[in-house]
């Protein structure tokens, strides 16, 4: 194999050392389990990591998932429940009122059930991209807000 080619990381055959797959990554983090080894628990309480995988030691305290989880529930949700509440309001004669008797209950309940796998797929996301610390190279750098800077 050529040097440009070693240096643009187009290497065929074998994974390069430290090499995170994304879409393993991402799927064991909707699965609510460690993005790295996918056995350890990634959740202590409903949205709320845990620090370190206990299963294979992988620090997870790292992510910063903010509101991007909640955003994507958004995102995915409203298109089923506006499609959904569309399509029901021209196929059944109903009174808004049970549409929205409906709905907004569906509506709530789906958006609970989905975002903790949500914020797993953000973090292993950022896992396995090696972001926010990720990257194993020491702590992150720490960002002071209280003098506005």
């Amino acid at each position: 194999m050529s040097e440009q080619a070693k240096d643009n990381h187009q290497i065929y055959g074998e994974t390069p050392q430290g090499e995170r797959r994304l879409m393993p990554a991402i799927v064991n983090g909707l699965k609510c389990r460690c993005p790295s080894c996918g056995e350890g628990k990634l959740f202590y309480k409903y949205l709320k990591s845990v620090e370190v995988c206990d299963r294979c030691g992988t620090e997870i305290h790292h992510h910063r998932a903010d509101d991007l989880p909640a955003y994507l529930v958004i995102l995915v949700l409203g298109h089923f429940m506006v499609g959904g509440y569309m399509t029901g309001a021209e196929l059944f004669d109903l009174p808004d009122w049970v549409h929205l008797a409906i709905w907004v209950p569906l509506t709530a309940l789906t958006a609970f059930l989905i975002i903790q796998p949500m914020k797993g797929a953000v973090i292993g996301l950022q896992w396995a991209l090696k972001m926010h610390g990720f990257d194993g190279k020491g702590k992150e750098e720490a960002v002071d807000y209280s003098e506005g800077g």
